[in-house]
C-alpha cells in the first residue's frame, strides 16, 4: 500500500468507525509507528484533515466541528503511479506552453496532486526537472488568441478571426472551431470556415485577433474532420490525394523503418536490406522537406512529379555549394 492509499484508508477508517486507536490503524495499514505518526501529521498539517486524538476514547477522530459531516481529501482517488503519470503529463503540457497560458490554469491542480503524493515543494520542483521536452523552430501563438480559441473549441462557439496568410494577405473570417492541433512545435485550429464554406486549418501564430461570437459553432463530425484534414502528409490538408513510393538505403532504413510517416503508410523490407515506403499526401511541400533530410539515402520512385521536384531541389542545393 503506497502513501496515497494509506491517507485515504485512514480517512475511511475514522469516518466509518468514529474513533480508531493507534494500534488499530497500525494493524490496518501494516506500517511502523513512526510511519503512521508521519502520515497523521501530514494529513493534519498539509491536507487540512481535522484529525485529533481523543484521550477518553484512546483513539483518533474528526474534530467536533466535523462530527456528523463528511470530510473529503482533495481530488479523486489516484494511486502513486497514477499521480506520477498525471504530474508527468502536467510537465509535458508546461513544456508545450511557452506563454504559460495552460500552466497558469493548471497550477492549482498541480499543487493538489503534489499534496496527494505527499511531497514537499522542493521535492515537487525536483520532480519537474526530471522531465524535459526539447523544441526547435517553435512559432509562438499570441496568448490572448490561444485562450480565446481554446475556450471556443470547448464551448463549440463561433469565432471572428483576423487572419494573415503566409503570403501576407490579411482577411476577416467567421469560423466554427472543431479542434486544436499541436504539430511540430506550433498550434493550429481546425475549423469550418463560413467564408470558404469548407474545412480549413489555421495557424494560431498567424491570427492577429480572435473574438468569440454569441453563436453556436457549426457541428462537424470527427469522421468528416479526418476525411478532410487528416489524409494529407503533415500539416497540409485539402487537394487530391496521391501516393508516394520511396526506397531508403540499408543504412538509413535501420532508423527510418521505426518511424511512422503517416498512419496509412505501407512498407516492406527489400532483399538487399533497403526499406520501401508508400504513403499518401495531398501537398508535397512538407514531404519534400523531410525527404531532403535524407538526401543521398532515399530514392523517390513515384509519382513522377514528386520525383522531378525532389531532383530539382537536390540540384539547386548542389549548385549553391558549387558557387
Amino acid at each position: 500500500m503506497d502513501r496515497t492509499e494509506r491517507f485515504y484508508k485512514i480517512e475511511l477508517l475514522i469516518r466509518s468507525r468514529g474513533s480508531v486507536s493507534f494500534a488499530e490503524l497500525r494493524e490496518a495499514l501494516e506500517v511502523s509507528p513512526a510511519t503512521l505518526k508521519r502520515d497523521l501529521q501530514y494529513l493534519r498539517d498539509r491536507m487540512g484533515a481535522p484529525i485529533e486524538y481523543d484521550a477518553a476514547d484512546n483513539g483518533y477522530r474528526f474534530g467536533q466541528e466535523w462530527r456528523g459531516q463528511k470530510h473529503e481529501l482533495p481530488g479523486l482517488w489516484f494511486n502513486e503511479k497514477e499521480l506520477h503519470a498525471l504530474l508527468t503529463m502536467h510537465q509535458m503540457l508546461s513544456s508545450l506552453d511557452e506563454q504559460g497560458t495552460l500552466s497558469r490554469h493548471l497550477q492549482p491542480m498541480f499543487d493538489k496532486l503534489t499534496g496527494m503524493l505527499g511531497v514537499d515543494e522542493s521535492e515537487a520542483r525536483e520532480f519537474t526537472r526530471r522531465i524535459k521536452l526539447i523544441s526547435t523552430a517553435r512559432r509562438r501563438a499570441p496568448t490572448e488568441c490561444f485562450e480565446t480559441v481554446g475556450s471556443a473549441v470547448v464551448k463549440r462557439q463561433k469565432l471572428e478571426l483576423r487572419y494573415r496568410s503566409r503570403g501576407g494577405v490579411a482577411s476577416e473570417r467567421v469560423v466554427s472551431p472543431q479542434r486544436l492541433v499541436h504539430y511540430r512545435n506550433s498550434w493550429y485550429l481546425d475549423a469550418w470556415c463560413h467564408r470558404s464554406d469548407a474545412m480549413r486549418r489555421f495557424a494560431l501564430d498567424a491570427m492577429e485577433s480572435a473574438r468569440p461570437l454569441d453563436e453556436a459553432a457549426k457541428p462537424v463530425s470527427v469522421k468528416t474532420l479526418e476525411n478532410e484534414l487528416d489524409r494529407g502528409y503533415g500539416i497540409f490538408a485539402g487537394g487530391k490525394e496521391q501516393r508516394a513510393t520511396l526506397v531508403f538505403s540499408a543504412e538509413a532504413a535501420q532508423w527510418v523503418a521505426r518511424e511512422e510517416w503517416h498512419p496509412a503508410q505501407q512498407s516492406e523490407w527489400l532483399l538487399d536490406g533497403r526499406w520501401r515506403l508508400e504513403l499518401p499526401y495531398v501537398d508535397a511541400t512538407e514531404l519534400l522537406m523531410d525527404l531532403l533530410r535524407h538526401a543521398g539515402d532515399v530514392e523517390v520512385l513515384a509519382p513522377p512529379e514528386l520525383r522531378r521536384r525532389y531532383v530539382e531541389r537536390l540540384r539547386a542545393a548542389a549548385a549553391q555549394l558549387a558557387d
